[in-house]
């Protein structure tokens, strides 16, 4: 009795190409860390929503930021290591992010009541492709600390892997007076969440309290 042989079927190439997609999908859900979240805010939704999560760091445990140093939004040179000694506030921000629109005038404001108190605000103005939209959101909010320009992200990706770094838009970092992360918020900051946050790494530096938000 002869056996007849069942012809192997190759596999359908449509069939092959949808699990391709269903594979890189996977893919790209997985790199999708679970701090950070795809924001669904429509057209907006170019920038990753933070978390709501600040952290807060023990002296002892505080890992060093990185010297950024290149252009701001006005042209000029800069380097965090030029304030070295003071407290750092550095925020991510874009022009185009409705939530960092919503923090702007309650930094703007603490910005100014903290210069005395050797606290310096420094942004850091993230996929703004024209420099002239990131001048007019600082003029709009009346925000005069200085911004780096970094239209490609490239100094957000100068933290090191597994440091705090600030990887929402908008986020903030809180640098002591060592140039150490003390504090790291992932998610835009009312007036009252800014002063809360600063207050305990000014008071360590041997610095007044920011004055509450409803303070004159």
């Amino acid at each position: 009795m002869s056996l007849r042989r069942t012809p192997r079927r190759l596999p359908n190439r449509r069939a092959t190409m949808y699990a391709a997609v269903a594979v890189s999908g996977v893919v790209l859900l997985s790199g999708c860390g679970a701090e950070d979240k795809p924001s669904s805010d429509g057209e907006d939704s170019q920038y990753l929503a933070g978390t709501g999560r600040v952290t807060t760091v023990p002296k002892e445990e505080r890992q060093s930021a990185p010297d950024l140093s290149g252009e701001t939004v006005d042209g000029e040179q800069l380097k965090l290591s030029d304030h070295e000694g003071k407290v750092i506030v550095l925020n991510v921000w874009g022009s185009w992010c409705p939530p960092c629109r919503s923090e702007a005038p309650g930094f703007a404001k603490v910005s100014k009541e903290m210069e005395k108190e050797n606290v310096q605000f420094i942004g850091i103005n993230t996929k703004d492709l024209d420099v002239a939209n990131a001048k007019a959101f600082d003029r709009t909010y009346g925000i005069t600390y200085p911004s780096f320009f970094d239209p490609s992200g490239k100094q957000v990706l100068r933290f090191p892997k597994g440091s705090l770094n600030p990887q929402t838009i908008p986020s903030t970092l809180v640098l002591d007076t060592d140039g150490k992360i003390a504090v790291r918020a992932l998610k835009d900051l009312s007036e009252e969440e800014l002063r809360e946050i600063l207050k305990p790494v000014v008071a360590e530096a041997g610095g007044a309290e920011p004055p509450p938000a409803d303070a004159k």
